[in-house]
């Protein structure tokens, strides 16, 4: 299946609201799929979630919080011991290594507390801006917003962004929405992307945003043309086959 080509115009301002209004009324509990409860465990649990879903996240961190209760445990734990628990996450080798420092830097930089600025939080060792996004918009309540796979995927979709970048996304996205329901957003895409607006092939025919979509014409026009080129094909073998016979 070829990729479906993203809008190549940005909505007008309106529409853009328009779409994000509807999110928010489809998702209005979206939240973090990730376990945590505390600050720290959520920087872990977000560290390790990168390219892994949040449910073999949250299948790993009880038994690593079990073991390393705190950012001075972790931080004092071997390489190797914290590898074999967090192995099915993917990249286990670097992850370990960034889990590992981070809690170090937290315990002995930060008095083990989470720092809740972003510079502080963007300095810890395996924390980059949309980690640090997470964390100050969920753990903190901070208008902050997170752009993974399936938001850039969404926003782009929607026709809200035209950005290259994560933060070209980003900053194109929060001159859209207000900052009070800035933290939302993300889980309303993040949910939308997880849901409806899957990769490679979104649900349109479920899509509470289909009627404003621009994406929605898009994806027909590309399903229309694989349906064509699959029964071109078919007639095409049917015609080998009769002339063999």
């Amino acid at each position: 299946m070829p990729a479906i080509p993203f809008p190549a115009k940005r909505v007008t301002r309106a529409v853009a609201q328009s779409e994000l209004a509807i999110l928010e009324e489809t998702y209005p509990q979206a939240v973090t799929a990730l376990d945590y409860d505390s600050p720290f465990t959520l920087l872990i649990a977000v560290i390790l979630s990168a390219q892994c879903t949040d449910a073999r996240v949250n299948l790993t961190t009880p038994a690593l919080f079990a073991r390393y209760p705190t950012p001075q445990a972790l931080g004092a734990a071997a390489q190797e011991d914290v590898e074999a628990i967090v192995k099915s996450c993917g990249f286990f080798r670097m992850k370990a290594k960034n889990i590992i420092a981070a809690a170090r830097a937290v315990a002995e930089s930060q008095a083990g507390d989470v720092p809740q600025e972003r510079e502080a939080l963007e300095a810890l060792p395996g924390v980059g801006r949309k980690t640090a996004s997470v964390v100050l918009s969920v753990a903190f309540e901070e208008a902050a917003f997170a752009v993974d796979t399936h938001v850039f995927r969404v926003a782009h979709r929607l026709g809200l962004t035209l950005g290259k970048t994560p933060r070209a996304v980003e900053d194109d996205v929060v001159k859209l929405v207000a900052p009070d329901k800035l933290r939302h957003a993300h889980h309303w895409l993040i949910l939308h992307g997880r849901t409806i607006c899957k990769a490679p092939i979104p649900l349109c025919e479920r899509c509470p945003v289909k009627d404003v979509c621009p994406s929605a014409p898009i994806v027909a026009k590309t399903l229309a043309k694989k349906a064509r080129t699959k029964m071109r094909a078919t007639i095409a073998k049917a015609k080998k086959k009769r002339t063999r016979a």
